[in-house]
């Protein structure tokens, strides 16, 4: 990138963040609160850029990470007296990199559809322990938990409310991708997009392809288990749904709206899609497709159009709106 380039890159990256920590200041109680949460599927959106769209592996994995570091966060929550914040971050991260270490293990074996379908298999099978393993997880109930202060032994202690808990999930996710931004550009980065172009010339070179793999998918998971803390500290819930594969196919259309191999699109996608379903699922509602004969399914008939919004984006903008963006900027 050229010195000018550079110094754009930052003015608006300057300018972004200052716009959204100025914002929980001016927006009412509930767009605070779903700006903080498309935070929060921003960076699962980013933790999968960095398999998808740098290393090439499709994952559909990511439910399983994002949602055992829910319940890694709900663990230390439940069990240790009075709540502790850094030991929620703590077992939330520890329990997904160790379901990640265990996935990447055996899929990055593999290659193309058949490691997308051994992750997909993966996260379902742990969405079955959970939902079944009701004595600790809850089953389908799930588990509450308090929400715990925000401290510094010795320092200060200060309860959250929802503009500190916005600044705080701002904090993390955008030092998560500054990391994740130095690590894509890093030689291990350049490695990933190697095997991403051209994986039997980048083995042949004589680069150990299994061992980038194997991290790669660790690194993801462990971004998408500290996406699975920030939201368990902002609902106070788990459930088993968090970690059904829906969520890691919701977690591709981020990045496939915003734009792989980007990470700041995916967090763009993961806005674009949650406001786009905000609003047509209040336009669309029960009582306007009763009639047609819907019956339980009127409820999510706000998906149509905006599973038409997303086919027009795949045909029309295959780049994504970051790279259209960028298209019409250097026009």
């Amino acid at each position: 990138m050229t010195a000018r380039r550079v110094a754009s890159y930052w003015m608006v990256f300057s300018v972004v963040l200052a716009l959204l920590i100025a914002a929980p200041l001016v927006l009412p109680e509930f767009w605070r609160q779903f700006l903080t949460e498309i935070l929060i599927w921003g960076l699962l959106a980013m933790s999968s850029d960095l398999l998808v769209g740098y290393a090439g592996m499709v994952s559909f994995g990511h439910s399983a990470f994002f949602g055992l570091g829910i319940y890694g966060a709900a663990a230390a929550l439940l069990s240790i007296t009075p709540p502790n914040l850094w030991l929620a971050l703590l077992f939330g991260l520890m329990a997904a990199a160790g379901v990640a270490a265990f996935v990447a293990y055996f899929a990055t074996r593999l290659r193309d559809i058949y490691f997308a379908i051994t992750t997909l298999i993966f996260s379902q099978i742990f969405y079955v322990i959970i939902f079944t393993w009701t004595e600790v997880t809850g089953g389908e109930n799930g588990l509450t938990f308090r929400r715990p202060p925000l401290a510094v032994p010795g320092l200060f202690s200060v309860p959250f409310t929802s503009e500190t808990l916005h600044w705080f999930v701002l904090a993390v996710v955008t030092l998560s991708y500054l990391l994740l931004r130095r690590i894509t550009q890093s030689p291990f980065g350049m490695v990933l997009q190697s095997i991403r172009e051209n994986e039997a010339r980048t083995r042949a070179i004589g680069y150990p392809i299994e061992r980038y793999k194997i991290v790669a998918v660790m690194l993801s998971g462990l971004f998408a288990g500290l996406a699975g803390v920030l939201y368990a500290l902002q609902n106070q819930f788990a459930a088993p749904s968090f970690v059904f594969f829906v969520v890691s196919g919701e977690t591709v259309i981020y990045n496939v709206i915003g734009g792989i191999g980007t990470l700041v699109g995916p967090l763009a996608g993961a806005g674009f899609f949650l406001l786009l379903r905000e609003g047509f699922s209040r336009l669309f509602t029960l009582k306007y497709l009763d009639p047609i004969g819907l019956g339980g399914l009127a409820g999510m008939s706000y998906l149509v159009p905006v599973g038409i919004i997303f086919i027009a984006i795949v045909i029309f903008l295959p780049q994504g709106l970051l790279g259209f963006a960028r298209r019409w900027l250097n026009r």
